[in-house]
């Protein structure tokens, strides 16, 4: 089995591709358009720069080699909802080619990645009749194609939110905005390839593509041939839909665009600096500060502002205080820190005093937890005071958990289990694994 991905990426700027239209919301269907997006007699496209400059912070975090110029082509595209027939996209001379992208040490080849303008939305109506809103035609994407390097849908949906994650990142993009992220998938379980169309969501990815290793796996089985064809995906169903046999690039019909020239992009790309995507991070950390990879990913993926603020305390008091205190108590309560409306960089504060003698270990921990929370500090000192006792307790009665502990930190589940028991709710889970691993800790 062999599967690729080809991801097309809104890019966030402020205008469509070759036009001053908004990219932002539009009040109505068809009122973020012109002459030049709709293709009118007449109008001549001109290019957003900032197209380019997303398009090479994409080449460059995927490892790609960075063209030393950059045209365009005309794509014959067969659908209403691009008005003047073809589509201005990228052909013989991509932005960037030959980039590796890597899901744990599993390098996945990435073919390319090329900038075009998206079609618009097409709305059915009935069984014969759509409606086709234009919005959306003329905003820039950065499409990323991958070789077909990876073998179960799981690992493709692994590779999409790493990818994703990574894209937002050094692209500055929002997790909550409307820019989407959608997705072809092409699959082939015997010798032909299928591809399944505009797929949005990662559970949708897998569900397509697993649905697709079930069809062709038993057309094959009963002795058939599978087409080479284009797929919906009906997400209602979870089945994949028959739309038309697959075209070859021939069937396009790619010419030159004659209204845009040869842009010289090497100084631009050379002058470009891109953010540490949340992979490489990851993976640096870890070996930078010696710590565990799960650890690591696990910090990145929850904020990247976080894995910073881990970065600050560990240069500034070890990694072993950075382990304590920013993976456990600000780790834990880091969802809570929005709502509070807390400056986390108070938190090296409240570490500094520790550090220097003039708190505990207990009133450390407190203190961080209600400058994250917006927690009263006396109310959360009795919880706290009550969990440790219980805490200490069971320890007193359980050396041997202390002594297991020093081979095997995951001899601290029994003492966990025994507390989220017997306190009956009274604490979160996070507060009783973090009370229960600093007193192990401080007796060992």
């Amino acid at each position: 089995m062999k599967i690729g991905l080809e991801i097309h990426v809104q890019l966030p700027t402020k205008s469509k591709m070759f036009c001053s239209c908004p990219t932002t919301e539009a009040p109505g269907p068809n009122t973020h358009v012109c002459p030049t997006c709709l293709g009118m007699p007449g109008s001549r496209p001109v290019l957003n720069r900032k197209v380019l400059e997303y398009g090479i912070m994409l080449a460059k975090m995927l490892g790609c080699k960075v063209a030393d110029t950059a045209w365009f082509s005309r794509k014959t595209y067969f659908y209403p909802d691009m008005s003047k027939s073809v589509q201005i996209t990228q052909y013989d001379n991509p932005i960037g080619e030959g980039g590796v992208y890597y899901l744990g040490d599993k390098p996945i080849r990435i073919t390319r990645i090329h900038v075009e303008e998206d079609p618009g939305k097409t709305k059915r109506t009935g069984d014969l009749s759509s409606l086709v809103d234009y919005n959306r035609s003329g905003i820039p994407l950065a499409e990323i194609v991958t070789e077909p390097d990876m073998k179960t849908p799981a690992e493709a949906r692994e590779v999409l939110k790493s990818l994703i994650e990574d894209i937002r990142t050094v692209l500055d993009i929002p997790g909550d905005g409307e820019r989407s992220i959608r997705c072809d998938c092409n699959i082939s379980v015997g010798k032909e390839r299928v591809e399944v169309k505009n797929v949005t969501g990662l559970k949708n990815v897998e569900k397509a593509l697993t649905y697709e290793v079930v069809r062709q796996s038993k057309i094959l089985k009963a002795g058939g041939k599978v087409d080479r064809e284009t797929r919906r995906f009906d997400e209602e169903r979870g089945v994949t839909i028959s739309v038309r046999k697959k075209e070859f690039e021939a069937d396009y019909g790619y010419i030159d665009e004659p209204d845009l020239g040869v842009y010289h992009i090497r100084e631009m790309a050379e002058s470009i600096r891109i953010r540490e995507s949340p992979q490489k991070m990851a993976a640096r950390m870890a070996g930078q500060y010696g710590i565990d990879q799960k650890m690591a990913k696990q910090l990145v993926n929850t904020s990247v502002d976080l894995a910073g603020l881990f970065e600050n305390v560990a240069g500034k008091h070890g990694t072993q205080a950075a382990v304590k205190w920013v993976a456990g108590p600000v780790s834990s309560n880091w969802k809570s820190l929005d709502a509070s409306g807390a400056d986390v960089k108070g938190v090296i504060g409240i570490i500094d005093r520790f550090v220097a003698g003039e708190i505990t270990d207990t009133e450390c921990g407190i203190e961080i937890k209600c400058l994250m929370t917006g927690e009263d500090p006396e109310k959360a000192a009795e919880a706290s005071g009550d969990l440790d006792k219980i805490v200490s307790d069971y320890l007193d009665q359980n050396p041997g958990i202390v002594d297991d502990y020093r081979k095997n930190e995951k001899a601290a589940n029994k003492a966990i289990g025994f507390v989220m028991k017997s306190s009956g709710g009274r604490y979160s889970s996070s507060e009783v694994v973090d009370a229960v691993k600093r007193l192990i800790e401080s007796r060992l």
